[in-house]
């Protein structure tokens, strides 16, 4: 990449956490308990709004997992989402009123609180929709990838984003608080996935799976991206720049081998499609606070009242991360 390229990306982080700190101001602090975070904790990040239904099996996932604090976001949420996280003992909760599609879709205010909290710390952004799996997660907990990180000196992790649903129409099963949702939504796509690189920052581009075929079929190109960046361990002078799919510096994306997938990387298994998914695409349609004019949500509450169904022949189901590798879609590279 040439000298002017790379002092525009500069330029372009510079401008990214400034503008982080201004949207700061958009904050309340709820409940803060940042004060008890150890310096070896590993971090969980996350934006929501409503999500009170699937909050009890979204922190018995973590906290199994080994995540130490949750430092969370409210956007205006009106089901009893900011009270049940307000009683959760390993929580910081912050809300805010203010715009979703202003704050970049939440990254700015992420950005903040992981400049303010979670600089040398390893940091997991997730949505309450999003369960990370990785290499040997069924018997080793994150601190262990993240002490092989360290040793190995690698600062970013990629998860790429794994669309499961059920066999049958999306609202055939009723999804209960507390559940797991892969009790409902097991199957997955294991191939019909589309790769390429974005030159500018340097990380891979990856769409397909369920959503590209059932709803952007006409449109795959406008299909959601489903390469993920989690896992960083985090610098104050890091940002995201779209979501969790990249960050600057540029570095910070090169997590794949282009010819051999040989670095290590995981996969977030994503629980979207469960019955409470008709009227989330509703409400934020008629929100019309996500990307481009709400487009994606467009498209999901157009084909949903058809109640899809979005398994075919070639699902597959879920069995744990070792069938994820064999497919090609994680790999546990020089870890063993």
């Amino acid at each position: 990449m040439g000298v002017i390229s790379s002092y525009r990306l500069r330029l372009q982080r510079k401008r990214w956490l400034i503008r982080a700190f201004r949207k700061r101001r958009e904050l309340r602090a709820v409940t803060d308990r940042t004060g008890a975070i150890r310096p070896d904790a590993v971090l969980a990040f996350t934006t929501l709004r409503n999500e009170c239904k699937r909050l009890p099996y979204f922190f018995r996932y973590y906290r199994a997992l080994g995540i130490d604090h949750f430092l969370m976001v409210d956007n205006g949420s009106d089901d009893g989402t900011r009270e049940y996280l307000e009683k959760q003992p390993d929580v910081s909760l912050w809300s805010s009123t203010k715009s979703y599609k202003r704050s970049r879709f939440g990254v700015d205010w992420l950005n903040w609180l992981q400049r303010k909290y979670a600089h040398g710390h390893w940091s997991l952004v997730v949505d309450v929709d999003e369960f990370f799996i990785y290499p040997f997660c069924d018997t080793r907990n994150i601190k262990a990838l993240t002490d092989w990180l360290d040793a190995s000196s690698i600062k970013s992790f990629a998860a790429m984003l794994v669309d499961m649903y059920p066999r049958g129409p999306i609202d055939a099963q009723p999804y209960r608080a507390g559940q797991d949702p892969f009790e409902i939504a097991s199957w997955f796509d294991s191939g019909n996935y589309m790769i390429s690189r974005n030159h500018a920052f340097g990380n891979l581009w990856i769409q397909g799976g369920p959503r590209m075929r059932a709803f952007f079929a006409d449109r795959p190109e406008r299909a959601p991206a489903l390469n993920k960046i989690p896992l960083v361990k985090w610098d104050r002078s890091y940002v995201y720049v779209s979501s969790t799919h990249m960050l600057l510096p540029r570095g910070l994306n090169l997590v794949y081998d282009e010819w051999g997938g040989e670095k290590a990387s995981g996969c977030l298994l994503h629980a979207k499609f469960l019955d409470t998914f008709t009227d989330k695409a509703a409400e934020e349609l008629s929100r019309r606070q996500h990307y481009a004019n709400s487009h994606e949500y467009r498209a999901y509450h157009a084909r949903l009242q058809d109640r899809p169904d979005l398994w075919n022949k070639w699902s597959e189901q879920y069995i744990n991360w070792r069938q994820l590798e064999i497919m090609g879609l994680m790999s546990k590279g020089n870890w063993a």
